[in-house]
């Protein structure tokens, strides 16, 4: 938990005054039932009416301050608890943004958004509370107790047996409700990430008829939450009961207590008002002292989860400083000896991989599903880095390039094709944020989505929605392509990622990339024969495992698994190999 310390440091201030004058607040409150016991006491009669109107205005004025007291309390804690949050939270996305995927993979998308947008609330409703009510409470508690000391020893005895058995039962459900908070916030994890399955995949589950089944997975999940808020609501709900019954029975002593007392006449009628006044106190403080609990159980629930995910330290750095410029003719890409093994996982996804490509070729990878394929560039873009071996970029270790290095060097087109809300030109801008327009319309010319960019309203200006969802799924292809292709970067890996076009585009967009000037190293990964097979070198994987490597002629003569894939394509793909055709020629 001291973690999160460090992002109070800008609001010391605020939760040191809010706090005071909360006491001072307090404070006001515990002179209330003196004042009025002194009104009670006064003799009418005797000519104390002017006595009675001051003590009143007195009263009236300790209301006027302690409202005043408690507006600015609420200031500095509302200012504090939500500065706070407000920083920590950003502390928190970006410390998120440094993960690798070995750590978004262990940790799951849905815990980090619940801890995002959840946890976060609730650890700010926490704070809030606590800087007002955490030690007005306890000071309203103990104070109440020292002044029934001061007025009668023997009722003050009442006070001093009540508190702590009041404390005691408070400490008791908060010790047992605590660990039931967390496990609420797990359960809220499940349900999240089902939500989110369902909604992405709604087409999927729709195809299939699987409405029910998702409906009834939901279910169960949801079910067991809500058994699992019932019974920490259960137990919570023990504390406003318990707190009453135990109040009520102190009340009862100590007015008959109280009562003995007058009778012999040590104690004044207004001091027994004044008495039972401070017990009212300490109840409505002990109930919202309870209220408190409860809240602050969710909020240390919460706080924990989030100190655990910042202190989750990335298992890939990168140097502070650029590397040294690569020398001429180092390879744009080789493996030497390189395997991959996903955490958890059973075997290995890539075992003793070992080529190299040369600056300005094409590469082609192909392979069945589950070979590896995604693996291998995955490993170009340092995505993770390889449990056994070297991955190197133009000549030089790709974990010795720095951050903003590998981002200039790497470009990808991954095979979801992802868009973000706002215009064509902000999407395209993220390859290069000083693109001209002239360079994005060369590279939309390119990537084969110049034609669909002008017939949209506004052209570069045509809003997006989130996710591209008011395109289709070519359109959203031919943009990813044109983002990183803007970029110009020295390596461009195409992950599949044509696989929404038709074999026409799909030809045009592979001429247009062998033929550009550019010397950009073009890595190809599908699972199409036509697509790769002008390629310079084509990498076949089979369970991970490169079991060949060279040319489209080579390969059907040398490799049978590459000869496999390419008659079970041929035959029913003839437009493919006529176009491909038109391609070399």
């Amino acid at each position: 938990m001291r973690i999160l310390g460090r992002y109070f440091r800008g609001y010391r201030r605020e939760s040191v005054l809010a706090p005071l004058f909360k006491m001072l607040e307090a404070l006001l409150d515990l002179l209330v039932p003196i004042f009025v016991a002194w009104m009670i006491d006064t003799d009418i009669r005797a000519g104390g009416m002017d006595r009675v109107v001051w003590y009143f205005a007195a009263l009236l004025g300790l209301a006027l301050l302690g409202l005043g007291f408690s507006v600015v309390a609420q200031f500095f804690a509302a200012k504090a608890s939500v500065g706070f949050t407000g920083a920590l939270r950003q502390a928190l996305f970006d410390h998120i943004q440094t993960f690798s995927h070995g750590e978004l993979d262990r940790l799951g998308g849905d815990m980090l958004i619940t801890c995002l947008a959840d946890d976060t609330n609730q650890v700010q409703t926490g704070l809030n509370m606590s800087l007002r009510l955490l030690l007005r409470s306890p000071f309203i508690v103990f104070g109440g107790m020292a002044a029934a000391f001061a007025i009668n020893v023997r009722c003050g005895l009442v006070f001093l047996v009540a508190i702590p058995v009041l404390f005691t039962v408070i400490f008791l459900i908060m010790k047992w409700s605590i660990p039931l908070f967390g496990r609420v916030q797990a359960g809220l994890d499940k349900v999240t990430a089902l939500t989110r399955e369902n909604l992405t995949g709604v087409r999927v589950i729709r195809a299939f008829c699987r409405e029910a089944g998702a409906v009834e997975e939901f279910e169960v999940s949801n079910k067991g939450l809500t058994r699992l808020n019932l019974q920490v609501g259960r137990l919570s709900a023990l504390m406003n009961p318990l707190t009453y019954v135990l109040i009520n029975i102190a009340a009862v002593v100590l007015i008959q207590q109280s009562a003995m007392e007058v009778e012999l006449g040590a104690l004044p009628q207004g001091q027994v008002v004044a008495l039972y006044n401070y017990i009212l106190q300490i109840t409505v403080e002990l109930i919202k002292l309870a209220s408190l609990i409860i809240t602050l159980n969710k909020s240390v629930a919460c706080a924990k989860r989030t100190a655990q995910i910042l202190q989750v330290q990335p298992a890939m750095t990168y140097p502070a400083q650029d590397a040294p410029e690569p020398q001429p003719g180092a390879p744009a890409i080789a493996f030497e000896d390189v395997s991959f093994t996903y955490p958890g996982a059973g075997g290995p996804s890539l075992s003793h991989i070992t080529f190299s490509v040369g600056e300005g070729q094409t590469v082609g990878v192909i392979g069945g599903t589950g070979s590896g394929k995604s693996t291998l560039v995955n490993l170009i873009q340092r995505a993770y880095d390889p449990t056994q071996g070297v991955v190197l970029l133009r000549g030089q270790r790709a974990d010795t390039l720095s951050r903003q290095q590998l981002c200039q060097m790497v470009g990808v087109v991954p095979q979801r094709a992802m868009l973000f809300q706002g215009t064509i030109r902000e999407n395209l801008a993220w390859g290069k944020e000083d693109a001209t327009e002239e360079e994005m319309w060369r590279a939309l010319t390119l990537a084969q989505a110049r034609q669909v960019v002008e017939e949209k309203p506004g052209g570069l200006d045509f809003h997006l929605e989130p996710g591209g969802r008011n395109l289709s799924g070519g359109q959203r292809q031919r943009l990813t392509i044109a983002r990183a292709v803007v970029k110009r970067p020295d390596i461009l890996i195409l992950d599949d990622s044509s696989s929404a076009l038709d074999y026409a585009t799909d030809a045009a967009l592979r001429r247009a990339l062998y033929d550009r000037a550019e010397r950009t190293t073009t890595v190809l990964v599908s699972q199409r024969i036509a697509s790769v097979r002008q390629a310079d070198l084509i990498l076949v994987l089979d369970n991970g495992a490169l079991v060949g490597a060279g040319t489209h002629e080579q390969l059907l003569e040398q490799c049978p698994v590459y000869r496999g894939i390419y008659d079970s394509q041929v035959p029913e793909e003839p437009q493919a190999a006529g176009i491909t055709g038109g391609v070399q020629a």
